[in-house]
């Protein structure tokens, strides 16, 4: 449904508009720093039309008096924001529906967030939530975000979160018809260099109909998050908090369709990164990668049925997803190395290396590819590099050539272990095209299902996906079809 998005409204008069419905009415619960978003209410006039309770428990005694303690003594978690959602929201309900809950929308905004500290030497973000009713007595709903806040300076970030508290409150009240415009609206009155957003989930009855993982895609679609994940169930991750403390073994590729070289990619790579001394078998997490650019097809906007087919696979072989806006491998791992000090993997064919090794993409760059490379190789980053058929001939990092300036650099990284060969692979596998594979199954020939896992191959004739061109009967014609087949 189109809602038009009206980006020409205020922080204060959007609160001000809510305050002016005399239906919406709620309590607001803020901690880790300040009450910014309840602010803005009674800063806009009317507040008395909206809140009913205003609190902050900043000390973790009250807070656990509460909401209950937190079994991993975090209180910056998704699991604290929820309690003191439901919280929050049963008072207002149990204290208010006899005498307004017949024409009240009820409401529980809360947030529990980390502001930089006075050394500024950590990174501010937070949990954001609302839980509301849009028809009185209603069932509610739930909108989660968790936000990265940049700002160097905590009176900054504080104003922020306020504006970005107000935004997801009218966003729900206003724009819940389209889920793509309530996330747009997010960032108003905001920029990507204030608040990034990583995560966003919509539940509850007035949203059945949203599928989270275009709204995970949504996100690095309009810049506000360079990474977004989801888990096998579908249920969207915050990535810092899914790879945290983590092994991490990354594919990247456009998977369209995922073949049997990619699985194996996968299985024998992962093998190897297990056998690594300093990796944790118990702490491995496997991350399927789909880059922007590689949604987009080119110039072309995002296919999002071209997406959520990927996607559908990819979950089904019980893989995690990520999405990035991170083209260039060393920033990537930049990324990778900031939630995680342990071991982290990167599962990649010859092509992909070639491309590594490219000194035209790193001209943006100061230090050109090697301040790419104190990067991508750091300390805990290694290359699993899978082997390609090529002229004729197998191709591995022991016959692979580089222009003669590169070759010592890369003979350096093949001798220091941060580069090694996946040594067992299934040799038929390497004369499988993905391009070729897909062609196939858009007309419908015969001949790319031993291409690809069984269960892959059925999953794409019984949903039609990548374009397979399932023949759909009217009733009529059914019938007529199951009668002459009755005949012979």
């Amino acid at each position: 449904m189109s809602i038009k998005h009206d980006k020409s409204l205020g922080t204060k008069h959007k609160a001000l508009r809510i305050n002016l419905d005399r239906r919406i009415y709620g309590s607001f619960a803020e901690i880790g720093a300040g009450q910014d978003t309840a602010a803005n209410f009674f800063k806009a006039g009317g507040a008395s039309g909206t809140i009913a309770k205003t609190m902050s428990a900043y000390d973790m005694k009250f807070s656990d008096e509460i909401y209950g303690p937190e079994p991993s003594g975090r209180y910056v978690v998704e699991s604290r924001l929820m309690k003191m959602i439901q919280h929050e929201y049963d008072l207002v309900e149990q204290r208010l529906a006899e005498k307004r809950g017949a024409d009240s929308l009820f409401f529980a905004f809360a947030n529990t967030v980390v502001a930089l500290n006075y050394q500024k030497s950590n990174e501010g973000h937070g949990w954001l939530g609302l839980r509301f009713q849009l028809t009185p007595r209603a069932p509610y709903n739930d909108v989660v975000i968790h936000i990265k806040m940049l700002d160097n300076d905590s009176i900054l970030q504080q104003q922020a979160l306020g504006v970005i508290g107000v935004n997801l409150i009218y966003g729900c009240f206003f724009y819940h018809k389209s889920p793509e415009t309530l996330l747009a609206s997010l960032m108003d009155d905001l920029s990507a260099d204030r608040i990034q957003i990583d995560m966003i989930r919509l539940q509850g009855p007035d949203f059945l109909h949203v599928d989270n993982r275009l709204m995970s895609l949504y996100l690095v679609k309009h810049g506000f998050t360079e990474v977004a994940m989801f888990g096998p169930d579908g249920q969207v991750l915050q990535p810092s908090e899914a790879l945290y403390k983590k092994n991490i073994l990354l594919l990247r590729g456009r998977l369209r369709p995922i073949t049997n070289v990619h699985v194996d990619m996968l299985r024998n790579g992962l093998k190897q990164f297990k056998a690594e001394p300093d990796v944790d078998e118990k702490k491995v997490v496997m991350v399927a990668e789909l880059t922007l650019q590689n949604l987009r097809g080119g110039d072309q906007d995002i296919n999002e049925k071209d997406f959520l087919d990927r996607v559908d696979i990819l979950i089904s072989l019980g893989q995690t997803v990520m999405i990035s806006n991170y083209h260039e491998y060393h920033r990537l791992v930049a990324f990778l190395a900031k939630t995680t000090r342990l071991k982290i993997g990167l599962v990649l064919g010859v092509p992909n290396l070639e491309y590594i090794f490219e000194e035209s993409y790193y001209q943006n760059l100061p230090g050109g590819i090697l301040e790419s490379f104190s990067t991508l190789f750091s300390r805990n980053v290694k290359l699993f590099v899978y082997p390609t058929f090529k002229d004729g001939k197998i191709s591995t990092c022991q016959n692979f050539v580089l222009p003669t300036n590169l070759q010592p650099l890369f003979n350096y990284l093949l001798c220091n272990d941060k580069i090694e060969d996946i040594r067992d692979y299934n040799e038929d596998n390497l004369r499988i095209s993905t391009d070729r594979v897909l062609e196939l199954i858009k007309r419908g020939e015969p001949g790319w299902e031993d291409k690809v896992p069984v269960e892959v191959a059925q999953m794409i004739k019984d949903k039609c996906l990548f374009g397979f061109p399932c023949v759909v009967f009217e009733p009529k014609q059914a019938a007529h079809i199951h009668q002459a087949v009755g005949n012979l």
